[in-house]
């Protein structure tokens, strides 16, 4: 990363740390690096540099942490539109990389569930240092806990997980949805047919955006 980048980086830390962090401003200095070196920028703007490895505590079938990139991210915040009145749940969050982005990015709250012990421990001090208030981690099996996290109202499945702990997170998901509109955003993962979930029209061939269908909308009151 060249200079006038990692200082545009740390200027934009500087006002996170300090509170004074706004989303458009966030999203202009992102927007200004070139594509090719936004995922250095954001880690820099993080302070993350290495990824610690998996520990014990990963079940056997899951997915080892693997960092969504950033301009996937920015496709799926658009195509969701994701905003700040949302609460963004980040289903095998990892070091809690993107539930923190997708926060700056949209003011949106957010939450990562994440079943390693150092994972959680890594995204809660990520959280810390940046002052981001409306950002946790939860340590659990998203299997167990997804149900339980009934204020979400944006669901991100990067390839966490498949068969029958996937089933297990769909069914929670569904006992949600029948009390709200929510939105399951996957990335290079394609879920089993859900008749309480329309897929929307793709936009990019590795993003999906599905919307559930149990809660209609309420009539629009007459003038």
């Amino acid at each position: 990363m060249d200079e006038s980048l990692r200082e545009s980086a740390e200027r934009i830390r500087s006002r996170i740390e300090h509170e004074t962090h706004d989303p458009a401003e966030f999203r202009a200095s992102l927007l200004s690096v070139p594509p090719t070196a936004r995922d250095a920028w954001v880690d820099e703007v993080f302070g993350l540099h290495e990824l610690p490895e998996d520990g014990p505590d990963l079940p056997r079938g899951c997915v080892p942490y693997i960092p969504c990139s950033v301009d996937v991210l920015l496709r799926m915040v658009e195509q969701a539109g994701v905003c700040h009145s949302d609460v963004f749940v980040d289903i095998g969050s990892g070091l809690g990389r993107a539930a923190a982005f997708v926060h700056l990015l949209t003011g949106a709250g957010a939450m990562g569930v994440e079943i390693q012990s150092k994972l959680v421990g890594a995204a809660r001090a990520l959280a810390a240092r940046l002052l981001l208030s409306r950002v946790a981690c939860v340590q659990g099996d998203a299997a167990e806990l997804t149900g339980l996290i009934t204020r979400g109202s944006v669901f991100f499945l990067y390839c966490p997980f498949s068969g029958e702990r996937l089933a297990k997170v769909l069914a929670a998901l569904e006992s949600i949805a029948r009390t709200r509109t929510i939105r399951v955003c996957c990335v290079d993962l394609t879920l089993p047919p859900c008749p309480w979930l329309a897929l929307e029209p793709p936009r990019s061939p590795d993003v999906a955006i599905y919307r559930s269908t149990l809660v209609e909308k309420a009539p629009r009151a007459r003038d």
